[in-house]
């Protein structure tokens, strides 16, 4: 398959040709020291045009799932949680919210009021600096 040529990747049998003459190339322009930050030369510059063709391609085609990570302050909240043996029932009623939402707290779809922030230092232990810049 002629890559030199190819302006678009329209199916996947290109995108893997295409992936794996990026592979080839990083490996060549590696063993002869052609990969600095700074590098312009006809390795780097082929790499960029096939990685651009082929983030053109993934966004046009190729439906990824985005991984959902959980914020600092959450993974706290669940730490206190588990070395004081709470349920969530039992941190809502510290927090004076109803379980649904403390659950939307917990997954990340509704925020915390300044009142709950406090709240979860006090009764949770929680750094307020983590609280600061998660809340």
């Amino acid at each position: 398959m002629d890559l030199k040529s190819l302006k678009k990747i329209v199916n996947r049998a290109q995108y893997d040709a295409v992936s794996v003459r990026i592979e080839e190339l990083i490996n060549e322009a590696t063993v002869k020291g052609l990969l600095a930050s700074d590098a312009n030369n006809e390795y780097t510059q082929e790499i960029g045009r096939l990685s651009l063709l082929g983030a053109q391609y993934e966004r046009e085609f190729m439906k990824f799932k985005y991984i959902k990570v959980k914020s600092p302050l959450i993974k706290s909240i669940e730490n206190a949680m588990y070395e004081k043996h709470l349920r969530q029932k039992d941190v809502a009623e510290i927090l004076g919210v109803n379980e649904p939402t403390l659950s939307q707290i917990m997954n990340g779809k509704r925020h915390i009021s300044m009142r709950m922030a406090k709240k979860l230092h006090e009764f949770l232990l929680i750094d307020p600096k983590l609280i600061i810049e998660y809340a």
